[in-house]
C-alpha cells in the first residue's frame, strides 16, 4: 500500500513539473514622429518586452514561474521638460495561454520598471525633474509603497537570505492624506518584506520651516543606506547652499524598526505610523 502511495505521489510530482507546451507570442513596438505648424516636434513610442521570472516568486507556488509583459508608452514634445508616459505590467503563469486573462495587470504613470529579487516590481515614476518609485508585489501586482530615494535592499540574516526593503517618501504638498499635510511633517520611512509592509514610521520636526526644507524636492537631497543592522537616512541642502547634513539613525531589532532607540538630530521625532 505504501509503495502504491509513493508511486502515485511520484507521478503527481512528474505531472506538476512537466514542461509547458511550446507557445509563441509577439507584440509590436512602434515609434511615431510628427511636427506641428508652430514648429513643435512630438515623438510617441511604444516598447514591449517579455520576461520569465525564476521559481520561488514570493506569494506564488514554489515551483511556479511567471511570464511578464511590460509595455511602456510615452509621448514627448522635443525640447520641453517632462514626458507623458505609462508602464503596464501583465502577468501570467508561465505556460498559460496568453489569450486568457492575466493573473493581474496594472498601469501606472512612469517611464520604466524592473523586477527585483523575484519578489518585487519597481516602477520609475519620475516624469519631470523629480525621481521617485512605486513598489509592487511581483506575485500579485499589489502596491506596497512609494519611495523618492532609491530602494534599499539587504538581508537581516547571516545564515540564510532573508531580504528586506526600505524606502522613504517625503510628504508631498498635494497629499490626499490630511495627516501628511501638517506643517511639521517631513515624511514616511517604510520597512517591508517581499510580500508585506512590516513597519511605517512618520518623521516630524518641531520647526515647521525646517520640516518644509527637509521635505522639499528642490532644496534638499535625501539618501538612505543600511549597514550593521542600522538604517541611516540623511538630509542635505542642495548646492550652492551649505550641505548642513541632518541624520536619522534607526536600529533594527529582530525583524522590525527599533523606533525607541532611534537617534535623531535636534527637533526631529519618529513615531509608528500606518496608512
Amino acid at each position: 500500500m505504501r509503495l502504491c502511495l509513493l508511486l502515485a505521489a511520484a507521478g503527481l510530482v512528474c505531472a506538476q513539473s512537466k514542461p509547458p507546451k511550446p507557445f509563441h507570442s509577439d507584440a509590436s513596438s512602434a515609434i511615431d514622429y510628427g511636427s506641428a505648424a508652430d514648429g513643435s516636434e512630438t515623438v510617441v513610442i511604444q516598447n514591449v518586452s517579455y520576461e520569465v521570472s525564476g521559481t520561488g516568486v514570493v506569494g506564488r507556488p514554489a515551483d511556479e514561474r511567471l511570464l511578464l509583459r511590460k509595455t511602456i508608452r510615452s509621448r514627448e514634445v522635443l525640447g520641453d521638460i517632462g514626458v507623458e508616459a505609462s508602464v503596464t505590467l501583465d502577468a501570467w503563469r508561465f505556460g498559460d495561454d496568453l489569450s486568457q486573462k492575466p493573473l493581474y495587470t496594472f498601469t501606472v504613470e512612469g517611464t520604466d520598471g524592473h523586477t527585483m529579487d523575484n519578489a518585487l516590481f519597481v516602477a520609475a515614476r519620475g516624469l519631470e525633474e523629480v525621481e521617485w518609485w512605486s513598489v509592487y508585489r511581483l506575485g500579485s501586482g499589489q502596491h506596497l509603497f512609494d519611495t523618492d530615494v532609491p530602494l534599499v535592499s539587504f538581508s537581516i540574516s547571516r545564515e540564510t537570505v532573508k531580504t528586506r526593503y526600505v524606502g522613504f517618501a517625503a510628504s508631498p504638498d498635494d497629499s490626499t492624506d490630511a495627516r501628511l499635510k501638517q506643517p511639521n511633517v517631513v515624511g514616511v520611512i517604510t520597512y517591508a518584506a517581499g510580500d508585506r509592509v512590516v513597519r511605517e514610521a512618520l518623521i516630524t520636526c518641531d520647526d515647521p520651516n525646517q520640516a518644509a526644507l527637509l521635505r522639499s524636492y528642490a532644496d534638499a537631497k535625501r539618501t538612505l543606506a543600511a549597514a550593521d543592522h542600522t538604517l541611516k537616512l540623511s538630509f542635505s541642502r542642495n548646492y550652492p547652499s551649505p550641505a548642513n547634513a541632518v541624520e536619522v539613525r534607526i536600529p533594527l531589532r529582530g525583524d522590525d524598526l527599533d523606533l525607541a532607540h532611534a537617534q535623531l538630530a535636534p527637533k526631529l521625532h519618529i513615531t509608528a505610523w500606518r496608512r
